[in-house]
């Protein structure tokens, strides 16, 4: 098989700003990032794309919220599964015809995916991972007596329910996966990190209310498929440090220690870089070749080892 990249989008990545939230917008948004990514297939990538989906999820759980009087509420698993197969069927339309203007016969695939997780996981003891509306205070605490949520403060903007984010154990379906791409089949899969399940001593699964970060999804799938290349697509050229000060350092190529060792330094901010680093790291500490982190643009040049921030072994 010919060289097999991960390629991780992220959710965000599909809404410029706050005015451009419509699915008009976001298939734009998604059409241009496909086209990178075909220029990667030209180039004799097999690829699998996989994508966050935390604005999605919380557009649904408040269209949940807001409709409640009248249908039932849907299930926060349900949600993932939900946002997985619309975003797959975006992204697999736009590469499909970014693939035929280029003149390229390949099949595209959106395969709903399941993340088993450890139901003994720290996480689910000390859920951190804000999803849904902001909400005052009030309606917060009303709130978490009737539903059994947890809710916080966060960072000054309202309250907010906060789910477990346990680290991923298994992609269930990994092996599809691979096969898939065994027959020259683009997949998209993992979406938002998987659908966060369970599994009992009899091998049965039950979804969790839980988001699994997504970087951390895409770098065990990239493992467990044997990926030659992890990719993260963000919104910035290179990982830096110091960022955003007058000191700021962009870095071109790192090696893990040294990532370790900048990551120990705090340079990473958490909920942003943080994870990417730390996502890229565990794909080379479990025998990954080479991770990059750079923006969709910039995905050709960073191939080419003119962009990106490229850390390996």
């Amino acid at each position: 098989m010919a060289r097999v990249a991960v390629v991780a989008v992220g959710g965000n990545s599909l809404i410029k700003d706050e005015g451009h939230r419509a699915m008009p917008y976001q298939e734009e948004a998604a059409a241009e990032t496909m086209r990178h990514i075909a220029e990667m297939i030209s180039a004799g990538w097999e690829v699998v794309i996989t994508h966050g989906n935390g604005p999605q999820v919380g557009y649904l759980l408040r269209r949940s919220e807001l409709s409640r009087h009248e249908l039932h509420e849907i299930p926060l698993d349900y949600c993932g599964a939900d946002t997985q197969g619309a975003t797959g069927y975006m992204f697999s339309k736009a590469l499909r015809n970014e693939l035929a203007l280029r003149g390229i016969d390949k099949q595209v695939a959106a395969i709903v995916t399941q993340t088993v997780v450890d139901r003994s996981d720290p996480a689910f003891e000390n859920p951190t991972k804000p999803v849904g509306s902001f909400m005052d205070e009030r309606t917060a605490r009303e709130r978490a007596e009737r539903e059994g949520w947890t809710v916080v403060e966060d960072a000054g903007r309202g309250w907010r329910r906060v789910v477990p984010s346990p680290a991923p154990v298994r992609i269930v379906e990994a092996p599809v996966i691979e096969a898939l791409l065994r027959e020259g089949v683009v997949v998209v899969g993992a979406g938002g990190g998987g659908i966060p399940v369970v599994e009992d001593e009899r091998g049965l699964l039950s979804g969790v209310a839980a988001v699994i970060d997504k970087d951390h999804s895409s770098a065990l799938l990239a493992n467990t498929i044997g990926a030659d290349l992890f990719l993260i697509s963000t919104a910035v050229e290179r990982v830096a440090l110091n960022f955003g000060k007058p000191d700021e350092r962009p870095l071109s190529k790192v090696t893990l220690e040294e990532a370790r060792r900048y990551r120990e330094e705090g340079h990473f901010a958490k909920g942003s870089m943080e994870p990417k680093v730390s996502a890229a790291i565990g794909f080379l500490e479990r025998g990954g070749r080479e991770a990059i982190i750079t923006s969709p643009e910039n995905i050709p040049r960073a191939l080419a080892g003119e962009a990106g921030t490229h850390i390996v072994p």
